[in-house]
């Protein structure tokens, strides 16, 4: 199957001119998730000349199989757990617990290296943009919302480079909005449909949150 975008910045930018065509603009919060996410929520924060901020999420891996999903936790202690991996497994809540413990302190000391510390920025009456470079399930993504939403924001939006209808259509469900630039059956893997899935190293999420906060127009009153 050929790619769909050379790399995240095209994506980036193709996500950028829907959301712009569908009204958002300075006044929304654009919220990336690390690290493949920011140097597209880097483009839509252009096209929209929105402020940049980070939504880290962090995967919480089965014991020994750190690949395989048991859920995820995010900012706030927001978490979500995959009962099918748990209850299939037969996983004891205590070691869920310590997983969920361990994930919650890197997403804070994260948080803190990305934004080299700059607070969070406010989302009270502000639409919020959650953008990825995809989603092959929404669990991630899920956790996200529930992070955003609690914070208070007019109206959450998950916008990606490409995911499955049927990621999407669950989405619909817990966001206010879901925007991709293309939605794909049978879908594969994210990096299926992209040129360049290289890592984004940490040096490169620093410098694009620190360029978008320049390049943006400054944050009013929500």
């Amino acid at each position: 199957m050929s790619p769909l975008f050379e790399d995240r910045y095209e994506a980036g930018r193709l996500l950028g001119e829907k959301l712009e065509r569908r009204g958002f603009g300075p006044d929304a919060v654009v919220l990336a998730l690390p690290r493949g996410g920011v140097p597209v929520g880097y483009e839509v924060a252009g096209a929209l000349r929105a402020p940049l901020d980070v939504m880290v999420v962090r995967k919480l891996g089965v014991p020994g199989f750190p690949e395989l999903a048991m859920g995820a936790v995010a900012a706030g202690g927001f978490h979500v757990f995959n009962p099918e991996i748990v209850g299939g497994r037969g996983i004891p809540l205590g070691i869920l617990g310590r997983v969920q413990e361990r994930e919650a302190a890197e997403v804070e000391r994260l948080e803190s290296t990305y934004r080299q510390g700059r607070p969070r920025l406010p989302l009270e009456g502000r639409a919020v943009i959650l953008v990825d470079d995809g989603m092959a399930t929404g669990s991630t993504m899920k956790v996200a919302v529930a992070s955003a939403r609690s914070r208070r924001p007019s109206l959450v939006v998950v916008a990606v480079g490409v995911a499955p209808r049927e990621a999407v259509e669950e989405l619909e469900q817990e966001a206010d909005l879901v925007v991709a630039c293309q939605v794909i059956d049978p879908f594969l893997s994210v990096g299926t449909w992209y040129q360049d899935f290289s890592q984004v190293p940490t040096s490169e999420v620093v410098s694009l949150l620190e360029g978008s906060l320049r390049e943006a127009q400054p944050l009013g009153p929500g």
